[in-house]
């Protein structure tokens, strides 16, 4: 069997690129773990007004630049985990 790998992607805020944050996908959007200098530039953006997109390549080449906002933030212990969730979608709790 081969094992189908998920398309790196990297997060982008205002006009930086922070790689270090780890992005899982989910319906809709996506979770990121963050920490330090990193979560509070997600922070600040999702307050100031900044954008905040996702930009990989997948299987059929480069994916387009995605739009999102900040939906959920959990606090855990040493961990932030910080929901994406595309612009067009809302997550319902």
């Amino acid at each position: 069997m081969s094992e189908q790998k998920e398309p790196k992607v990297h997060l982008i805020v205002g006009t930086k690129t922070l790689p270090e944050i780890a992005l899982r996908r989910i319906p809709g959007g996506y979770e990121a773990v963050a920490a330090g200098d990193a979560l509070r530039r997600l922070i600040d953006a999702s307050f100031a007004g900044a954008s905040i997109e996702v930009m990989g390549a997948g299987a059929e080449g480069a994916a387009p630049v995605q739009g999102l906002d900040v939906t959920d933030i959990r606090m855990a212990g040493a961990t932030t985990t910080v929901t994406l969730m595309k612009s067009t979608t809302h997550a319902v709790h």
